[in-house]
């Protein structure tokens, strides 16, 4: 354990700048703040995680994070230390540098994916990574116009999921479901002028459901390339739903209804 007092050390500097997406790309690192997170972290990938900042005052408090953190460079910090590298008004006594994960093709990731479209608001893309997880599908694909899934309020969203969903990187969604179609998926648009979800025969259980942007929805291209278009029934007064709970909506029915006899098998000549 470390003894750092100084906000100009090299390691507080470096996790301070974790802030700016940009230097989260260029470390290839993300920051967690509080318990949860950095509990989560080290249950889940200890090794990615390569710097823990403990509270000077609670080191007694967080020794099983300490002892957890082995691959770790750990620091003792004062109090105005921790804040300074927080991303929280009120940190919880701990932080840690997290390694970004490696980015994953689509078809390394299972049979169940979700592919946000320029998804904007972290808090959408968080939720989406969170409901992914406790559902059960596989793996998310991401545009570059999707919110940071690094970012701290998707990370708090995430509720610690982004520890356990595999997520992949993209530059074009038509490309992409163009390239699932051709492996044999069942691609699934959010659209407003699709036909009734409910309603829908039974799909593939390999499969992919693309939601879109908050306002505009998805680009026509990616919607357009896509075997499937289906719509939410508003039977209340609003016209469409966040994106975050359509794409919960549809991903809980969706596993629940797989016909899994109409599961194509794994032809090599389909991979991406």
């Amino acid at each position: 354990m470390k003894a750092v007092s100084s906000l100009k050390n090299p390691a507080v500097q470096a996790a301070r700048a974790l802030r700016d997406a940009r230097e989260r790309a260029r470390q290839g690192a993300f920051l967690l703040d509080g318990e949860h997170m950095v509990g989560e972290a080290l249950s889940v990938c200890p090794d990615r995680v390569s710097a823990l900042f403990v509270d000077e005052a609670r080191l007694d408090v967080y020794a099983g994070f300490i002892a957890l953190a082995q691959k770790a460079e750990c620091y003792a910090v004062p109090a105005h230390v921790l804040a300074a590298i927080s991303q929280v008004k009120t940190p919880q006594g701990v932080a840690a540098v997290c390694a970004m994960p490696p980015a994953l093709a689509p078809e390394a990731m299972g049979q169940r994916l979700i592919l946000l479209e320029n998804v904007q608001d972290p808090g959408n893309v968080g939720t989406v990574l969170r409901t992914l997880d406790a559902a059960g599908f596989d793996g998310c694909i991401l545009t570059p116009g999707c919110a940071d899934p690094f970012g701290p309020k998707a990370l708090r969203a995430t509720m610690g999921s982004v520890f356990r969903v595999p997520l992949c990187f993209v530059r074009d969604a038509a490309e992409t479901v163009h390239a699932l179609n051709v492996r044999k998926y069942a691609t699934i648009a959010a659209a407003l002028d699709g036909e009734d979800f409910y309603r829908r025969a039974p799909l593939p259980g390999r499969l992919c459901v693309l939601i879109g942007n908050e306002g505009a929805g998805l680009t026509e291209q990616a919607r357009l390339a896509c075997t499937h278009r289906f719509r939410l029934p508003m039977r209340g007064g609003a016209e469409s739903l966040n994106a975050a709970v359509a794409a919960a909506v549809m991903m809980y029915d969706l596993i629940n209804r797989i016909d899994t006899k109409e599961e194509p098998t794994d032809d090599p000549q389909h991979r991406i």
